[in-house]
């Protein structure tokens, strides 16, 4: 680890600021495919219906889900910042990677899978396989670089703590 200005040191290395780069860059795309040419009024129309809800609302609904796409490519395109190096763009990323997680954990409904698989194919599910999956990995790569940093802040912490008295 690179020592930031104090001693404390960045979280960032070469590896995973290319590593995050390249992963942001590909859920920014996967996010806008499923968001413009998967999740259109047909499937959410669709959606609804194996739900057993009625269909009348459905071209609201695609508009807030598009809300919510464009925030997830926005955030994404705020991860390929990590090549900068930037502590913000760290925690940026794993915030918008944690989120992104729980969208096969429930958050978004199985029927919305189940209707992209039945109007698309498989690749209906392949942007959100790619999406999900990826932000687990990038997340747990993520989370593994700041357990050890957390032992480090503590004994600088300790280190201040001695020299003051």
């Amino acid at each position: 680890m690179t020592p930031a200005p104090g001693g404390i040191p960045l979280l960032w290395s070469n590896r995973l600021q290319l590593f995050t780069f390249g992963c942001s860059f590909i859920f920014a795309l996967c996010a806008l495919f499923q968001g413009w040419l998967i999740i259109n009024e047909e499937t959410v129309r669709l959606s609804l219906h194996l739900a057993g809800r009625a269909t009348k609302e459905t071209s609201g609904l695609v508009a807030q889900l598009r809300v919510i796409t464009a925030y997830y490519v926005l955030g994404n395109t705020l991860g390929m910042f990590a090549l900068r190096g930037s502590d913000w763009a760290f925690w940026t990323t794993l915030l918008i990677n944690l989120t992104q997680i729980t969208g096969p954990l429930g958050l978004i409904p199985a029927q919305v899978h189940r209707a992209a698989l039945e109007l698309h194919g498989m690749a209906g599910l392949l942007p959100t396989a790619v999406l999900c999956g990826g932000a687990l990995v990038l997340t747990v790569t993520l989370i593994s670089r700041i357990i050890p940093a957390r032992q480090i802040w503590a004994d600088l912490k300790a280190a201040r703590m001695v020299g003051d008295n």
